[in-house]
Protein backbone atom coordinates (compact mmCIF):
# COMPACT_ATOMS: atom_id res chain seq x y z
CA UNK A 1 0.00 0.00 0.00
CA UNK A 2 1.34 3.43 -0.95
CA UNK A 3 2.50 5.91 1.66
CA UNK A 4 -0.25 8.34 0.65
CA UNK A 5 -3.12 5.87 1.04
CA UNK A 6 -6.02 7.00 3.28
CA UNK A 7 -5.15 4.27 5.78
CA UNK A 8 -1.70 5.82 6.29
CA UNK A 9 -3.23 9.18 7.17
CA UNK A 10 -5.62 7.45 9.57
CA UNK A 11 -2.76 5.58 11.29
CA UNK A 12 -0.77 8.80 11.56
CA UNK A 13 -3.54 10.57 13.44
CA UNK A 14 -5.19 7.64 15.25
CA UNK A 15 -2.19 5.72 16.55
CA UNK A 16 -1.92 2.55 18.60
CA UNK A 17 -1.72 4.38 21.93
CA UNK A 18 -5.15 5.96 21.44
CA UNK A 19 -6.71 2.71 20.23
CA UNK A 20 -5.29 0.77 23.19
CA UNK A 21 -6.61 3.41 25.60
CA UNK A 22 -10.12 3.16 24.11
CA UNK A 23 -9.98 -0.66 24.20
CA UNK A 24 -8.86 -0.65 27.83
CA UNK A 25 -11.49 1.83 29.01
CA UNK A 26 -14.27 0.15 27.01
CA UNK A 27 -13.47 -3.28 28.42
CA UNK A 28 -13.32 -1.83 31.94
CA UNK A 29 -16.71 -0.16 31.55
CA UNK A 30 -18.24 -3.30 30.02
CA UNK A 31 -17.12 -5.20 33.12
CA UNK A 32 -18.76 -2.56 35.33
CA UNK A 33 -22.03 -2.90 33.41
CA UNK A 34 -21.86 -6.70 33.54
CA UNK A 35 -21.29 -6.73 37.32
CA UNK A 36 -23.99 -4.15 37.98
CA UNK A 37 -26.88 -5.26 40.15
CA UNK A 38 -29.27 -4.10 37.40
CA UNK A 39 -27.94 -6.65 34.90
CA UNK A 40 -30.48 -9.35 34.11
CA UNK A 41 -29.70 -12.93 33.12
CA UNK A 42 -30.60 -12.33 29.48
CA UNK A 43 -29.16 -8.82 29.17
CA UNK A 44 -27.07 -8.26 26.00
CA UNK A 45 -24.04 -7.39 28.17
CA UNK A 46 -23.83 -11.02 29.34
CA UNK A 47 -22.59 -11.86 25.81
CA UNK A 48 -19.72 -9.40 26.01
CA UNK A 49 -16.37 -10.53 24.63
CA UNK A 50 -13.19 -8.59 25.27
CA UNK A 51 -12.68 -5.86 22.68
CA UNK A 52 -9.40 -5.84 20.72
CA UNK A 53 -7.68 -3.07 18.75
CA UNK A 54 -8.32 -4.84 15.43
CA UNK A 55 -12.03 -5.11 16.22
CA UNK A 56 -12.09 -1.45 17.30
CA UNK A 57 -10.65 -0.46 13.91
CA UNK A 58 -13.47 -2.36 12.19
CA UNK A 59 -15.99 -0.59 14.45
CA UNK A 60 -14.54 2.83 13.58
CA UNK A 61 -14.51 1.94 9.89
CA UNK A 62 -18.19 0.98 10.02
CA UNK A 63 -19.08 4.25 11.79
CA UNK A 64 -17.21 6.28 9.15
CA UNK A 65 -18.81 4.30 6.31
CA UNK A 66 -22.23 5.08 7.76
CA UNK A 67 -21.46 8.69 6.89
CA UNK A 68 -21.21 7.80 3.19
CA UNK A 69 -24.35 5.61 3.14
CA UNK A 70 -27.18 7.28 5.05
CA UNK A 71 -29.98 5.10 6.45
CA UNK A 72 -32.58 6.09 9.00
CA UNK A 73 -31.75 3.56 11.70
CA UNK A 74 -28.58 1.75 12.71
CA UNK A 75 -30.35 -1.61 12.43
CA UNK A 76 -31.07 -0.95 8.73
CA UNK A 77 -27.40 -1.46 7.83
CA UNK A 78 -27.67 -5.17 8.77
CA UNK A 79 -30.96 -5.93 6.97
CA UNK A 80 -30.80 -8.73 4.39
CA UNK A 81 -33.79 -7.49 2.36
CA UNK A 82 -32.78 -6.68 -1.22
CA UNK A 83 -33.63 -3.02 -0.71
CA UNK A 84 -31.08 -2.71 2.09
CA UNK A 85 -28.57 -5.54 1.50
CA UNK A 86 -25.11 -4.08 2.34
CA UNK A 87 -22.53 -6.87 2.77
CA UNK A 88 -19.81 -4.38 3.76
CA UNK A 89 -21.44 -4.14 7.19
CA UNK A 90 -22.59 -7.62 8.22
CA UNK A 91 -19.55 -9.30 6.61
CA UNK A 92 -17.24 -7.67 9.16
CA UNK A 93 -19.33 -7.32 12.32
CA UNK A 94 -22.73 -8.51 13.49
CA UNK A 95 -25.42 -6.02 14.38
CA UNK A 96 -25.60 -7.14 18.03
CA UNK A 97 -21.84 -6.87 18.46
CA UNK A 98 -21.80 -3.37 16.95
CA UNK A 99 -24.63 -2.21 19.22
CA UNK A 100 -22.90 -3.70 22.25
CA UNK A 101 -19.62 -1.93 21.50
CA UNK A 102 -21.58 1.28 20.97
CA UNK A 103 -23.25 0.74 24.34
CA UNK A 104 -19.94 0.30 26.19
CA UNK A 105 -17.67 2.67 24.25
CA UNK A 106 -15.67 4.60 26.83
CA UNK A 107 -12.68 6.94 26.96
CA UNK A 108 -12.09 7.55 30.67
CA UNK A 109 -12.67 5.65 33.90
CA UNK A 110 -15.81 6.47 35.90
CA UNK A 111 -15.29 7.59 39.51
CA UNK A 112 -15.37 4.68 41.93
CA UNK A 113 -17.99 4.64 44.73
CA UNK A 114 -16.97 7.21 47.31
CA UNK A 115 -14.74 9.15 44.92
CA UNK A 116 -15.72 12.76 44.13
CA UNK A 117 -17.13 13.49 40.68
CA UNK A 118 -14.52 15.48 38.68
CA UNK A 119 -15.27 19.19 38.31
CA UNK A 120 -14.38 18.97 34.62
CA UNK A 121 -17.66 18.60 32.73
CA UNK A 122 -15.76 16.92 29.89
CA UNK A 123 -13.82 14.41 31.98
CA UNK A 124 -15.33 11.45 30.10
CA UNK A 125 -13.89 12.61 26.79
CA UNK A 126 -10.97 14.72 28.06
CA UNK A 127 -8.31 12.12 27.06
CA UNK A 128 -9.50 12.24 23.43
CA UNK A 129 -9.54 16.06 23.32
CA UNK A 130 -6.04 16.31 24.82
CA UNK A 131 -4.78 13.56 22.54
CA UNK A 132 -5.99 15.28 19.35
CA UNK A 133 -4.59 18.69 20.28
CA UNK A 134 -1.18 17.31 21.23
CA UNK A 135 -1.08 14.96 18.23
CA UNK A 136 -1.68 17.78 15.73
CA UNK A 137 1.19 19.73 17.27
CA UNK A 138 3.46 16.70 16.80
CA UNK A 139 2.60 15.75 13.23
CA UNK A 140 1.68 18.97 11.44
CA UNK A 141 2.70 22.61 11.26
CA UNK A 142 0.54 25.09 9.30
CA UNK A 143 1.31 27.91 6.88
CA UNK A 144 1.29 31.55 7.93
CA UNK A 145 -2.44 32.30 7.65
CA UNK A 146 -4.81 30.90 10.29
CA UNK A 147 -8.47 31.48 11.13
CA UNK A 148 -10.33 31.10 14.42
CA UNK A 149 -14.07 30.78 14.94
CA UNK A 150 -16.74 28.61 16.59
CA UNK A 151 -18.53 25.55 15.25
CA UNK A 152 -21.33 23.29 16.53
CA UNK A 153 -21.69 19.56 17.15
CA UNK A 154 -25.34 18.62 16.77
CA UNK A 155 -27.17 17.91 20.05
CA UNK A 156 -30.81 18.69 20.81
CA UNK A 157 -31.16 16.85 24.12
CA UNK A 158 -30.84 18.16 27.66
CA UNK A 159 -27.36 19.44 28.43
CA UNK A 160 -26.30 22.19 30.79
CA UNK A 161 -23.84 23.73 28.31
CA UNK A 162 -25.87 23.30 25.12
CA UNK A 163 -25.66 26.40 22.91
CA UNK A 164 -27.60 28.02 20.06
CA UNK A 165 -25.91 29.71 17.08
CA UNK A 166 -28.38 30.77 14.40
CA UNK A 167 -26.02 30.91 11.39
CA UNK A 168 -24.43 27.47 11.81
CA UNK A 169 -25.42 24.26 10.00
CA UNK A 170 -26.31 22.72 13.39
CA UNK A 171 -27.91 25.55 15.34
CA UNK A 172 -28.32 23.62 18.60
CA UNK A 173 -25.54 21.63 20.18
CA UNK A 174 -22.12 21.63 21.80
CA UNK A 175 -20.06 24.69 20.84
CA UNK A 176 -16.45 24.26 19.78
CA UNK A 177 -13.82 26.96 19.34
CA UNK A 178 -11.45 25.94 16.56
CA UNK A 179 -8.13 27.11 15.19
CA UNK A 180 -7.95 26.12 11.53
CA UNK A 181 -6.16 26.74 8.28
CA UNK A 182 -8.15 28.44 5.49
CA UNK A 183 -8.65 25.04 3.80
CA UNK A 184 -10.51 23.73 6.87
CA UNK A 185 -7.75 21.68 8.54
CA UNK A 186 -8.38 21.75 12.31
CA UNK A 187 -5.22 22.46 14.32
CA UNK A 188 -6.62 22.76 17.84
CA UNK A 189 -10.03 22.99 19.49
CA UNK A 190 -11.71 23.79 22.79
CA UNK A 191 -15.17 22.65 23.91
CA UNK A 192 -17.19 25.41 25.57
CA UNK A 193 -18.78 24.12 28.78
CA UNK A 194 -20.13 27.36 30.26
CA UNK A 195 -18.91 30.40 32.15
CA UNK A 196 -17.34 28.25 34.86
CA UNK A 197 -14.74 26.59 32.62
CA UNK A 198 -11.05 27.56 32.51
CA UNK A 199 -11.56 30.17 29.80
CA UNK A 200 -14.95 31.57 30.85
CA UNK A 201 -15.86 34.80 32.60
CA UNK A 202 -14.36 38.24 31.93
CA UNK A 203 -12.20 38.39 28.82
CA UNK A 204 -13.56 35.05 27.60
CA UNK A 205 -13.04 35.72 23.88
CA UNK A 206 -9.46 36.92 24.31
CA UNK A 207 -8.65 33.98 26.61
CA UNK A 208 -9.90 31.53 23.97
CA UNK A 209 -7.76 33.14 21.25
CA UNK A 210 -4.61 33.13 23.38
CA UNK A 211 -5.19 29.51 24.45
CA UNK A 212 -5.79 28.20 20.93
CA UNK A 213 -2.79 30.05 19.49
CA UNK A 214 -0.47 29.28 22.42
CA UNK A 215 1.85 27.02 20.40
CA UNK A 216 1.78 29.29 17.31
CA UNK A 217 2.91 32.58 18.88
CA UNK A 218 6.26 34.35 18.38
CA UNK A 219 6.84 33.07 14.84
CA UNK A 220 4.90 35.58 12.69
CA UNK A 221 1.53 33.95 12.00
CA UNK A 222 -1.45 35.96 10.75
CA UNK A 223 -4.75 35.16 12.47
CA UNK A 224 -8.11 36.20 11.02
CA UNK A 225 -10.93 36.75 13.53
CA UNK A 226 -14.50 38.03 13.42
CA UNK A 227 -15.92 40.81 15.59
CA UNK A 228 -16.74 38.48 18.52
CA UNK A 229 -13.03 38.09 19.32
CA UNK A 230 -11.30 41.22 18.02
CA UNK A 231 -10.40 44.12 20.28
CA UNK A 232 -7.59 46.64 20.64
CA UNK A 233 -6.32 44.93 23.80
CA UNK A 234 -6.14 41.50 22.17
CA UNK A 235 -4.42 42.96 19.09
CA UNK A 236 -1.73 44.51 21.29
CA UNK A 237 -1.17 41.23 23.17
CA UNK A 238 -0.82 39.26 19.95
CA UNK A 239 1.46 41.86 18.37
CA UNK A 240 3.74 41.73 21.43
CA UNK A 241 4.08 37.99 20.68
CA UNK A 242 4.98 38.63 16.99
CA UNK A 243 1.54 37.51 15.80
CA UNK A 244 -0.70 39.58 13.51
CA UNK A 245 -4.49 39.74 13.63
CA UNK A 246 -7.00 41.08 11.13
CA UNK A 247 -10.78 41.07 11.04
CA UNK A 248 -14.05 42.84 11.67
CA UNK A 249 -14.63 44.79 14.87
CA UNK A 250 -17.63 45.65 17.00
CA UNK A 251 -18.37 49.35 16.99
CA UNK A 252 -19.02 49.44 20.76
CA UNK A 253 -15.60 48.16 21.86
CA UNK A 254 -14.39 50.41 24.66
CA UNK A 255 -10.97 51.18 23.14
CA UNK A 256 -12.31 52.21 19.70
CA UNK A 257 -11.28 55.78 18.70
CA UNK A 258 -14.15 58.25 18.87
CA UNK A 259 -13.23 59.88 15.51
CA UNK A 260 -13.67 56.57 13.72
CA UNK A 261 -16.98 55.76 15.42
CA UNK A 262 -18.55 59.16 14.78
CA UNK A 263 -17.23 59.77 11.24
CA UNK A 264 -19.93 60.18 8.59
CA UNK A 265 -18.69 58.56 5.39
CA UNK A 266 -19.98 58.40 1.84
CA UNK A 267 -20.02 55.04 0.04
CA UNK A 268 -16.46 53.94 -0.73
CA UNK A 269 -14.82 56.30 1.77
CA UNK A 270 -12.71 55.11 4.68
CA UNK A 271 -11.13 56.48 7.86
CA UNK A 272 -8.45 54.94 10.09
CA UNK A 273 -6.49 55.67 13.27
CA UNK A 274 -3.27 54.02 14.44
CA UNK A 275 -1.85 53.34 17.90
CA UNK A 276 1.00 51.04 18.99
CA UNK A 277 1.02 49.26 15.64
CA UNK A 278 -2.76 48.65 15.67
CA UNK A 279 -5.05 50.08 12.98
CA UNK A 280 -8.76 50.58 13.69
CA UNK A 281 -10.76 51.74 10.70
CA UNK A 282 -14.20 52.15 9.16
CA UNK A 283 -15.23 51.70 5.54
CA UNK A 284 -18.57 52.65 4.04
CA UNK A 285 -20.01 49.96 1.78
CA UNK A 286 -23.76 49.38 1.79
CA UNK A 287 -23.34 49.95 5.51
CA UNK A 288 -20.49 50.89 7.86
CA UNK A 289 -17.86 48.16 8.25
CA UNK A 290 -15.51 48.42 11.24
CA UNK A 291 -12.26 46.50 11.10
CA UNK A 292 -8.91 46.12 12.83
CA UNK A 293 -5.48 44.99 11.70
CA UNK A 294 -1.91 44.87 12.95
CA UNK A 295 -0.55 43.67 9.60
CA UNK A 296 -2.09 45.90 6.92
CA UNK A 297 -2.34 49.63 6.42
CA UNK A 298 -5.59 51.24 5.32
CA UNK A 299 -4.85 50.93 1.61
CA UNK A 300 -7.60 50.48 -0.97
CA UNK A 301 -7.13 47.63 -3.45
CA UNK A 302 -9.05 46.79 -6.61
CA UNK A 303 -11.33 43.76 -6.88
CA UNK A 304 -14.10 42.50 -9.16
CA UNK A 305 -17.63 42.02 -7.81
CA UNK A 306 -20.11 39.33 -8.92
CA UNK A 307 -20.99 41.37 -12.00
CA UNK A 308 -17.29 41.61 -12.92
CA UNK A 309 -17.29 45.33 -12.16
CA UNK A 310 -14.03 46.77 -10.88
CA UNK A 311 -14.38 48.13 -7.34
CA UNK A 312 -12.14 49.15 -4.44
CA UNK A 313 -12.11 48.00 -0.85
CA UNK A 314 -9.59 48.12 2.03
CA UNK A 315 -6.77 45.58 1.80
CA UNK A 316 -7.51 44.30 5.32
CA UNK A 317 -11.11 43.45 4.33
CA UNK A 318 -9.92 41.61 1.20
CA UNK A 319 -7.44 39.51 3.16
CA UNK A 320 -10.03 38.79 5.85
CA UNK A 321 -12.55 37.51 3.30
CA UNK A 322 -9.89 35.31 1.66
CA UNK A 323 -8.63 33.62 4.82
CA UNK A 324 -11.37 33.65 7.49
CA UNK A 325 -13.47 30.80 6.06
CA UNK A 326 -11.59 27.82 7.52
CA UNK A 327 -14.39 26.78 9.89
CA UNK A 328 -17.07 27.14 7.20
CA UNK A 329 -14.92 25.01 4.88
CA UNK A 330 -14.60 22.39 7.63
CA UNK A 331 -18.38 22.39 8.17
CA UNK A 332 -18.92 22.02 4.43
CA UNK A 333 -16.53 19.05 4.15
CA UNK A 334 -18.05 17.28 7.17
CA UNK A 335 -21.59 17.79 5.88
CA UNK A 336 -20.83 15.45 2.97
CA UNK A 337 -20.18 12.48 5.29
CA UNK A 338 -22.20 13.04 8.50
CA UNK A 339 -21.71 10.36 11.17
CA UNK A 340 -23.93 11.88 13.88
CA UNK A 341 -26.71 9.69 15.28
CA UNK A 342 -29.50 10.50 17.71
CA UNK A 343 -28.57 9.14 21.14
CA UNK A 344 -29.81 9.45 24.70
CA UNK A 345 -26.33 10.39 25.98
CA UNK A 346 -24.39 13.33 24.56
Amino acid sequence: MGRNAPKEYFNLLIDGNLLQMIVRETNTYAEEVYLSENTKEKSPITRWKELTTDELKIFIGIVLHMGTIRLNRLQDYWKKHWLFNLPSFFSYMSRDRFMLIMRCLHFNRNPLPGEPIPADRLFKIRPVIDYFNSKMIQIYYPDKNLSLDESMVLWRGRLVFRQYIKNKRHRYGVKLYLLTEPDGTILKFVVYTGTLDDHGGKGHAANIVLHLTEEKLDVGHSIYLDNYYNSYGLACKLLSRKTYCTGTLRVDRRENPVEVKKAKLKKGETIARYSNGVMIAKWKDNRDVFYISTEFRNNLVKYYNKRQQEKEKPEAICKYKNFVGGIDKKDQMMSYYPCERKTSRW
